[in-house]
């Protein structure tokens, strides 16, 4: 793959970063992606990231900046703000965050005092580092409570949510997830939150692009404010993003700029306005119903192949494989499969007794892999492939079987057709 940017016609002097840089290229060439959080972004995306665009300083906004020079950025930042709004019916939207945790914390900032309680899904659960993590700068600055799945079903019960809430009575109630797989009622959590007089924030980072695409419930009807990334599901760049509003977006402005971030990064900003005009098109609407399909057939198939799938299944573009029940570790089976280019990530599941770092899942998503051009017949096969890595990891004749299959795939389906 080759990319029409200022970099590809220029003299390339650094041998060691290139080749690394091209290492990185084949191999999302010739491994399937099923990292949830992961996507192959447009060449028109990832060119707009090598332009002159990432020489430019632009603290502020639009027409408000504290740098000169400003006028053909702001035309850019303003594209991707009435694209976003556009694109999510909300009423305001601000495109500079780094991240979605930078989107996050200016979200806190605009809502919360330091020391304030907040009620949000348990990481354990399937929940997310800044959603008030230890380690983390939300649980460092905010009192964070957990909710979570029940035992069993392992989803999410809106009774025992209420409940909690009612309890504690937070400043603000959280939805929204890493890895879970089941549809969030965002009308239900509104409710809740109201009746506790909190504010309400969906993070919805990897659903981003599957609310984009009509197959998820939007949350900006009923939140406050919503945040999310811009990569993930919605196949943009790796960046953030924060939707509320408009009474809202001053405040979210200033906690953003200067209050936990410098200049924007305006290359960042121009490949998202793409983005956000390429989840406008028909073609996406049709790829996010795809991905849906993918995962839930990449799920039956695991299933039926017995291997337990946390909740049952999925309705979404993620799933959680409890590889304990083929007796192995999240990180054993992430190594076993690595082997056969098959990328996946371990992963913590409900009610997990082994640590983090080896964990009792691993975490499946569909959303690179259909971007590439798999459909559902392909996910009979892949989950046939993952059974046996799983259920044989060490067997020689099985991983090569399994690895050759994985490269005539890859080759039959490249990336970038």
């Amino acid at each position: 793959m080759t990319l029409q940017t200022p970099a590809s016609h220029s003299a390339k002097t650094d041998d060691a970063v290139w080749a690394s840089i091209a290492q990185e290229e084949e191999r999302q060439e010739v491994q399937l992606e099923l990292i949830a959080s992961e996507n192959h972004a447009s060449k028109e995306v990832m060119a707009a990231m090598g332009t002159a665009l990432t020489n430019k300083y632009a603290e502020g906004y639009p027409g408000r900046r504290y740098y000169g020079g400003c006028e053909f950025v702001d035309e850019v930042e303003d594209l991707a703000r009435n694209r976003a709004r556009e694109l999510f019916g909300s009423e305001r939207a601000n495109v500079q965050p780094h991240s979605g945790t930078q989107a996050n914390m200016a979200a806190f900032m605009s809502m919360l005092d330091p020391g304030d309680k907040v009620l949000a899904m348990s990481l354990d659960h399937g929940g997310h580092l800044s959603h008030g993590h230890t380690k983390n700068f939300s649980g460092v600055f905010y009192d964070f409570h957990s909710y979570g799945v029940e035992p069993g079903t392992e989803r999410l019960d809106m009774d025992k949510v209420r409940e909690q809430a009612l309890a504690l009575r937070p400043k603000l109630v959280i939805a929204g997830a890493s890895a879970y797989s089941r549809p969030i009622d965002f009308a239900a959590f509104a409710s809740i939150a109201k009746e506790v007089d909190a504010l309400f924030m969906v993070d919805m980072a990897h659903i981003a692009g599957l609310v984009a695409g009509g197959v998820h419930e939007s949350p900006v009807p009923h939140a406050d404010v919503v945040t999310l990334t811009t990569h993930k599901t919605l196949r943009g760049p790796r960046g953030g993003m924060i939707l509320c509003p408009k009474e809202r977006i001053v405040k979210i402005n200033s906690a953003l700029f200067p209050g936990g971030q410098g200049g924007p990064l305006m290359h960042v900003i121009a490949a998202k306005a793409i983005a956000f005009r390429e989840a406008q098109q028909e073609s996406f609407k049709r790829y996010a119903a795809e991905v849906v399909a993918n995962a839930s057939a990449l799920a039956d198939g695991l299933s039926d192949a017995g291997i337990r799938i946390v909740s049952g299944g999925t309705d979404n573009h993620v799933m959680l494989l409890d590889v304990g029940s083929v007796g192995l570790s999240g990180a054993a089976a992430e190594d076993a499969l690595h082997r056969v280019n098959i990328t996946c990530n371990k992963n913590l599941i409900p009610f997990d007794e082994r640590p983090p770092m080896e964990a009792s899942g691993i975490r499946l998503g569909t959303a690179a892999i259909t971007t590439r051009g798999l459909d559902v017949t392909d996910m009979g096969h892949l989950a046939g492939w993952i059974s046996e890595i799983l259920r044989s990891p060490e067997d020689e004749a099985t991983i090569k079987r399994v690895a050759g299959a994985v490269s005539e795939l890859t080759t039959r389906r490249p990336i970038y057709a």
